[in-house]
């Protein structure tokens, strides 16, 4: 296994969620990095269609984050 991958697994739950989250900033800040398929590009418009139609629908990531670490 992956020495970097077998410490990152030693550590606590919320820990490893931090991380998570700072190594997905850490991708999202080079876009050009990677390329989306046509079914991702396709699933974001809907996606983002639905949220024009139905903001309320929406749930803020604060919330979705905070229910997530309660578990």
């Amino acid at each position: 296994m992956n020495t970097i991958l077998e410490q990152a697994l030693k550590l606590p739950v919320r820990e490893r969620i931090e991380l998570i989250g700072d190594i997905w900033d850490s991708i999202s800040d080079e876009p050009e990095a990677f390329e989306l398929t046509d079914e991702q590009k396709a699933e974001l418009e809907r996606r983002i269609e639905h949220h024009r139609l139905k903001p309320e629908d929406t749930v803020p990531w604060e919330t979705v984050e905070a229910e997530a670490l309660a578990r």
